[in-house]
C-alpha cells in the first residue's frame, strides 16, 4: 500500500507533538508562540498557524485568546493525525492562483448582464454587513459569478469546489472561531468593488491584480486576527476598518 504523504502543516504538527514529550510539557504549561516556533524552525506564520489549528482540534493544546497556547492533558497519540482536512491558508494560496487569472481572463469576455449581476451581489453583501449578519453566501456568488463570466463551465466548477472545500473545513471553521472582530469584511467588500471596477472597464491585468490582492488582503487580515497568542489580542488592528 502507498504511504499518504503527510501535508506540510501536518509534519509540522506531528514534530510538535513529538517536541511536548521530548522536552516534558506538562497540562497546563504554557507552550511556545506560533511566532517564536515560525522563527525558530525557519518556516511560514500562516504554516505554523495551521499546524497549531490540528494540534487545538486534536486536543493537544488549549488555545486561549490573548494568552497563548497551553498544552492539554492527553493520551500519547496512538494514530496519525487527521488526513481529511486542506489547510485554511493553503486553500487561500489555491485560491489566489486561480481566481485571480479567473479574473483576469473574464474581464475579456464579461458582458453587460453579468456587470449588473456583479453589482446586485455587491448590494447584498453590502447589505448583509451593515445588518451584522455572519453570512458569507454573497461573498461566495461574487466569486462565482466572476467565473461564471468567463463563459467556461471547467472553470466555474473549479471555483465553486474550492469553495465548498472552505465551507466543509474543520480548520477553517476553526481559525474563524478565534475571529470575533468582524469589521475586515467591509475592507473585502472594498476590494470586491475595485474588481468590479477592472472588469466594467475590461481590464484584464487590473483586473487580476485586483483579485490577488483581494486575496493577499483576506490571507494577512486572517493570520493577524487570529493571532491569540499576541498580548493585544483584540482586532485593534482593523477596528477602524469602515463597513461599507
Amino acid at each position: 500500500m502507498t504511504e499518504i504523504t503527510k501535508r506540510p502543516y501536518q509534519q509540522v504538527a506531528a514534530q510538535l507533538i513529538e517536541r511536548i514529550a521530548r522536552e516534558g510539557f506538562e497540562p497546563g504549561d504554557k507552550f511556545p508562540t506560533e511566532r517564536q516556533i515560525s522563527a525558530e524552525m525557519g518556516i511560514s506564520r500562516s504554516l505554523v498557524r495551521e499546524a497549531f489549528i490540528v494540534l487545538e482540534i486534536e486536543g493537544y493544546l488549549d488555545v486561549r485568546k490573548g494568552s497563548g497556547s497551553y498544552v492539554m492533558d492527553r493520551p500519547p497519540r496512538d494514530g496519525e493525525l487527521a488526513q481529511s482536512d486542506f489547510g485554511p491558508f493553503e486553500l487561500l494560496q489555491a485560491r489566489q492562483l486561480l481566481e485571480s487569472s479567473v479574473a483576469g481572463f473574464a474581464a475579456t469576455t464579461v458582458t453587460k448582464a453579468d456587470i449588473l449581476r456583479l453589482r446586485e451581489t455587491l448590494e447584498l453583501e453590502r447589505c448583509s454587513i451593515e445588518s451584522g449578519e455572519v453570512d458569507y453566501s454573497a461573498d461566495w456568488q461574487f466569486h462565482l459569478q466572476i467565473a461564471e463570466a468567463t463563459q467556461n463551465a471547467v472553470l466555474v466548477d473549479q471555483i465553486d469546489e474550492l469553495w465548498r472545500k472552505r465551507q466543509a473545513s474543520p480548520m477553517w471553521a476553526q481559525l474563524h472561531d478565534r475571529i470575533f472582530d468582524l469589521s475586515y469584511r467591509g475592507k473585502w467588500l472594498d476590494d470586491h468593488a475595485t474588481v468590479l471596477e477592472a472588469l466594467r472597464h475590461r481590464n484584464a491585468e487590473g483586473a487580476r491584480q485586483a483579485m490577488w490582492q483581494h486575496l493577499e488582503n483576506v490571507r494577512l487580515t486572517l493570520l493577524e486576527l487570529s493571532d491569540v497568542g499576541d498580548p493585544e489580542f483584540d482586532g485593534y488592528l482593523y477596528s477602524t476598518v469602515k463597513s461599507g
